[in-house]
């Protein structure tokens, strides 16, 4: 057991990566009780688009993030515009679910054609090179002490900005009640598009974090995608605590399932897990279950 504290530092590492996309399914669920079934290839083109600045064109690495968070933003607006605002009009689940699953395949299909279907290595700005801790008892890699510090940084952020500004007290207020919003003057539709933005520059963000610690290609957003869904469920999707709960559980199941069991089997626990969960607490570990007066 003395590559205890290794695997679970890697195993935060993952599931802060499965945090901060279910965090961005957390958002736009609670103002629009919609999500983004594109969220995964969200990630995958920010990864290309960050490792085509920094890596292939080498311009700094500053640069390839600002590129995916103008990518993010993008594809957050024609997202809003063409799938959830015409599915709310409408009051459709389906249309909404359809539609951002569309626009996913239609994403990655774009990305095979601009970027090819190979893989590509993504290097880490901080290098390769393992840090010891710990006396030299941990080794671990810069990059995901990056990943656990930004996306704690980024979760944070947008409590602070959620709780001080006048602009995320309007987005608490349209996730509590939007007809009530709406009756004090909050732009409901400039919320939700705002709520978008930010869950796909989360992803975009996400997706430059985890490209040095994996191979960056069209395919690489699909799994991450549906486990980040799988974390969500499991915390709680209403619930930002329990999301970011989902997320490390999933990552630190995966880590030991590896080394004690077998990396064939790897994803198995953490859907175990959501199967268990839907059975005995639909509404998520960290959930609450909401009665529906009619």
């Amino acid at each position: 057991m003395s590559d205890l504290p290794q695997l679970i530092l890697s195993g935060v590492a993952l599931g802060m990566i499965y945090a901060l996309l279910a965090f961005g399914y957390n958002i736009t669920f609670l103002t629009s009780r919609t999500l983004n079934f594109a969220q995964g290839e969200f990630l995958m083109l920010g990864a290309l688009v960050a490792f085509s600045i920094s890596v292939v064109h080498k311009h700094n690495y500053l640069l390839g993030i600002g590129g995916a968070l103008l990518i993010g933003i993008v594809l957050a607006v024609i997202l809003e515009r063409t799938a959830i605002r015409p599915a709310l009009r409408t009051k459709s689940d389906v249309s909404w679910i359809l539609a951002t699953t569309a626009l996913g395949i239609i994403a990655r299909n774009v990305a095979e054609r601009v970027w090819g279907t190979d893989d590509y290595r993504f290097p880490s700005p901080l290098g390769n090179a393992p840090l010891s801790l710990a006396g030299g008892a941990v080794r671990v890699l810069p990059q995901e002490l990056l990943i656990i510090g930004a996306a704690a940084v980024i979760m944070i952020s947008f409590e602070l900005f959620r709780r001080g500004t006048i602009l995320g007290k309007a987005v608490t207020a349209v996730a509590t009640d939007k007809d009530a919003a709406a009756l004090q003057g909050i732009n409901v539709a400039l919320i939700i598009t705002l709520s978008f933005v930010i869950s796909s520059v989360i992803a975009a963000v996400a997706g430059v974090l985890v490209g040095p610690l994996t191979l960056v290609g069209a395919g690489m957003g699909i799994l991450l995608g549906v486990k980040a869904f799988a974390a969500a469920i499991i915390g709680g999707l209403e619930s930002g605590l329990g999301v970011v709960a989902g997320g490390l559980i999933l990552g630190l199941c995966e880590q030991f399932t590896a080394r004690f069991i077998s990396t064939g089997y790897k994803d198995t626990p953490g859907f175990v897990l959501l199967i268990l969960v839907l059975l005995l607490k639909p509404a998520g570990l960290f959930g609450k279950r909401s009665i529906k007066k009619v």
